[in-house]
């Protein structure tokens, strides 16, 4: 831990939001020394369904970025089946998805901030204050690093470190487990949304992605890979095939907020974007359009704020009609987590796709 380096603001976590944030940021302001930490590999990537939705879509567009084709996977998605397994429902509805490769996705948003900004593949370990400033240990492959920043950005997600050091945990975070199995052409929809109350009280999925076939979803944290195992097993029973051998099985804490205090911007000089913040829907778990325009936000902030009072307020109010957006989806997750409710809506048909209808 030896010859410190110093910078201005320190981002833990280079997914979405803290690409955007960094990017955003040296626009305006190249003269800020940033280092951006990345833990990410191609083999240890943040476990993601890898579907650009709608809203993150227009979000991209609004910066002004236009998407490679060579981040997009087959195949591309405009509907999703929607199954209940306990009360043997289905129906299928439209959606307009862009099918990604998620890390692939996030080097390419990573690629606008590499210019001027330090980018150090690693894993950030400890966080401290240190008089008005903070230490920050981060271990890469190769040596044990330890950095000095004025401003701290916590973009790294459920499980961020940041939070955990600063601020209180979000309340309500399940599992989210996946597994990747080889496309055989299984009786498995491209893309569908599974709901189970025997298992989870929350909902899983399949995508398929080239020559893979995903399933997951989301558990509580006791008994998850129980209850998960005990979902596949009925979800192939219900479609009447299996997966087959899983390719691989990756997890990670996934959080679900249901109230405004489960968002959490930060204070003095300690700052959340993206999941990390909380800014993820507790309805369907879309993370990307909250991390970019989080990101987005506290750049605003950071450019038009001297101070650290005036970026934290300058910041908060960026991010108002988020929280409020977000704070609905919980509102939504309580309706599409409703047994009773979701029969009622699902029996009825309202906006699923019928073959001879409009």
């Amino acid at each position: 831990m030896e010859n410190k380096r110093y910078y201005d603001i320190a981002v833990v976590g280079a997914g979405p939001s803290g690409a955007i944030l960094v990017k955003e940021i040296i626009k305006s302001r190249p003269d800020l020394k940033i280092v951006l930490i990345d833990g990410q590999t191609e083999e240890l990537s943040k476990p993601c369904g890898g579907l650009l939705s709608p809203s993150a879509q227009k979000v991209i567009a609004r910066l002004n970025m236009v998407l490679p084709k060579s981040v997009l996977v087959d195949p591309q998605i405009f509907a999703v089946q929607t199954m209940d397994i306990d009360q043997n429902i289905t129906r299928l509805y439209q959606r307009c998805y862009l099918n990604m490769d998620r890390y692939a996705f996030d080097k390419w948003l990573l690629s606008f901030a590499t210019q001027n900004a330090t980018i150090i593949n690693g894993r950030c370990t400890k966080i401290e204050k240190e008089g008005d400033s903070y230490n920050l240990n981060v271990v890469t492959a190769t040596e044990k690093i330890k950095l000095s920043a004025n401003f701290i950005v916590g973009a790294d997600g459920g499980s961020s470190i940041v939070r955990r050091t600063f601020f209180k945990g979000m309340k309500v975070q399940y599992v989210s487990i996946q597994q990747w199995y080889e496309d055989k052409g299984q009786n498995v929809p491209n893309y569908s949304c599974i709901f189970d109350a025997k298992t989870s009280d929350s909902c899983s999925w399949t995508i398929r992605k080239d020559k893979y076939l995903i399933y997951g979803g989301a558990f509580d944290k006791k008994g998850c890979r129980e209850a998960f195992e005990n979902q596949k097993a009925r979800l192939e029973n219900f479609l009447g095939n299996p997966f087959g051998k899983p390719v691989k099985t990756e997890a990670c804490l996934v959080s679900s907020p249901r109230k405004i205090k489960d968002f959490c911007t930060g204070k003095e000089k300690v700052f959340l974007v993206g999941e990390a913040a909380g800014f993820i829907s507790a309805s369907s778990f879309e993370g990307f359009s909250s991390a970019l325009l989080s990101g987005k936000a506290l750049a605003d902030a950071f450019i038009k704020g001297k101070t650290y009072q005036q970026i934290q307020k300058e910041y908060s109010k960026n991010t108002r009609s988020l929280r409020h957006r977000l704070r609905k989806r919980a509102v939504k997750r309580a309706l599409l987590c409703n047994p009773f409710i979701r029969k009622i809506v699902m029996k009825s048909g309202i906006q699923s796709i019928s073959l001879y209808n409009n």
